[in-house]
């Protein structure tokens, strides 16, 4: 079992530059407490995030951290020229001395993409057409074409590559079994939400499609969950936290959609703590009440590798920072060495 970490660095009541700070001073604790991977989102244009370029907030973080592995979840792909995108990872690549790591996607918001003038109905193709430009970068000698619909790239010279090779592990999001085939078919790290049954049915898929492409068998790929986590010495200490922080990332969650008279597809939340306790997708307690809950979600939902999302909302520095270190101390140690239960 491995752990991450997942920060939407949504706004909270600190002036920004000093947001910023505290979340760098929290990553170099993640990585002094043993989590393996940091990953954060990319949004635009809302409250959601405040740290729209996931790769300036991640060059920052490589000097923060030393072994901790660094991970946009996801670049948002239509939104990029796909050449100067696989630039940038391979100084990420290298400024981190090989900890980088890069989720892909599309994006869930079609305001966020007409933000950028990219109509959502082509979203789909251009994720597809940049994903191809990104691989044949990082595959390409010493120079480089691509000839598409959205990009044209004639013979430009490559002059730098990615210090992992062939390239950084890739991660990719989903919200459904179907969409299991080509991460699993291409070995791609997933991530997931939802209920827990809907994970068990996502990773079982995952797991099948992986076995009919890999019959050699080798290392399996990690199947993650991201999990909204708040750790306090009690119970009703943990869940007055909730209950009081999150309406505030609530608020920030859906203002675009509330804006535009829209509502997610697939990105659904409850606008209580207690609704999103109950369906799993959120774990607040005492240190034992959290590591008995996750125990089951590992096992339950053929899961090895688990996300915490620890700051959110309303939630003070001082409340995550504490909420972490018990994770670590009580909660992390009795989950490192499960395994799910699988199919």
């Amino acid at each position: 079992m491995q752990f991450g970490i997942f920060d939407q660095n949504d706004r909270g009541s600190l002036p920004l530059a000093e947001q910023y700070e505290h979340r760098l001073r929290l990553a170099a604790l993640y990585d002094e407490l043993g989590f393996d991977r940091y990953h954060m989102s990319e949004h635009h244009a809302t409250p959601l995030s405040t740290a729209p370029s996931p790769s300036v907030f991640i060059a920052a973080l490589t000097q923060r951290t030393s072994r901790l592995r660094l991970c946009p979840l996801v670049y948002l792909l239509p939104t990029y020229h796909p050449l100067r995108l696989a630039e940038e990872m391979c100084m990420l690549d290298h400024l981190s001395r090989g900890r980088f790591e890069f989720g892909i996607g599309r994006g869930a918001s079609p305001h966020e993409l007409a933000a950028f003038g990219v109509q959502p109905e082509n979203a789909r193709e251009m994720y597809a057409e940049a994903l191809e430009v990104i691989r044949g970068f990082f595959a390409a000698g010493d120079s480089f074409s691509h000839h598409g619909r959205f990009w044209q790239i004639d013979d430009v010279p490559v002059e730098i590559a990615p210090l992992q090779q062939p390239h950084p592990a890739m991660w990719y999001a989903l919200a459904s079994p179907d969409s299991t085939v080509w991460p699993a078919r291409n070995g791609v790290n997933v991530l997931c939400g939802g209920p827990v049954a809907r994970v068990r049915a996502v990773s079982d898929r995952y797991r099948a499609e992986w076995r009919l492409s890999h019959p050699q068998g080798g290392d399996e790929p990690l199947i993650g969950v991201n999990r909204y986590i708040l750790v306090a010495d009690t119970d009703q200490e943990a869940l007055e936290l909730g209950r009081a922080a999150w309406p505030v990332f609530y608020r920030h969650f859906m203002k675009l959609w509330h804006k535009h008279g829209t509502l997610p597809v697939n990105a659904k939340l409850p606008p209580d703590f207690d609704t999103l306790v109950e369906a799993g997708q959120a774990v607040a307690g005492s240190p034992s009440t959290v590591r008995d809950a996750l125990l089951r979600q590992v096992r339950d939902g053929g899961l090895n590798y688990l996300i915490g999302n620890f700051t959110f909302g309303g939630l003070a520095p001082a409340d995550t920072e504490a909420s972490v270190r018990l994770y670590a101390a009580e909660v992390m140690p009795a989950l490192r060495e499960v395994s799910p239960v699988l199919a």
